[in-house]
């Protein structure tokens, strides 16, 4: 009984350490094209990866998204995005990214992309976020699958021209470690197996 109590335990425990493995990342600056065929970043910069940070007034790469067309709500009010055609690309520039102009993440989006208003009601200067799940794969090829946050800002007159400038994002990537994998996959199956002998020797 205590070796079943144990290998439970272990089938519990493994999931969160096969996803242990997190990539985090900034961008900051640049533009957005905005209309109900969707949202299309222009020249953000990336600020900040897994712990290396730009020095003032540089930075790593580029950061650039897309989204699919408008379902549902507006641009003004907001609504939400399908993924439909929709990208996530972050690019290296230096020896840190081993070269210049290096894929570092390239994916889409996946599921509705969400356009929220978040300033006041009837104001001239506008804010607004866009978040997402995203998913695709890493420069080493391993797939992973994350979350971002883009804040933007923009003003009546250039929103109904479909003009939004970045103010600042984050993006979460969980990268799955495939040795933890395997050890879960062989817990897994000891367990059933264990379960198994005692359902037949019953």
């Amino acid at each position: 009984m205590r070796r079943v109590v144990v290998l439970a335990l272990l089938a519990l425990a493994l999931p969160i350490a096969a996803w242990a493995d997190g990539i985090v990342l900034t961008n900051q600056f640049g533009s957005i094209s905005i209309s109900t065929a969707g949202i299309t970043s222009v020249q953000s910069q990336l600020k900040s990866f897994n712990g290396i940070t730009a020095t003032a007034g540089h930075s790593l790469g580029s950061v650039s998204f897309s989204t699919g067309a408008l379902t549902s709500g507006s641009i003004r009010w907001g609504g939400t995005f399908s993924a439909t055609g929709s990208s996530f690309v972050v690019t290296g520039v230096g020896n840190w990214a081993q070269g210049h102009h290096t894929t570092i993440f390239t994916g889409s989006f996946v599921g509705p992309v969400v356009w929220t208003l978040t300033s006041a009601p009837g104001v001239n200067n506008l804010t607004y976020t866009l978040s997402g799940t995203i998913a695709g794969t890493l420069w080493d090829g391993r797939s992973a699958t994350g979350s971002t946050t883009q804040n933007f800002f923009t003003v009546n007159g250039q929103l109904v021209e479909g003009i939004g400038h970045i103010r600042g994002g984050t993006t979460t990537f969980t990268v799955p470690e495939p040795g933890t994998l395997g050890l879960l996959g062989t817990g897994l199956v000891g367990i059933a197996g264990m379960f198994r002998r005692k359902l037949i020797g019953a």
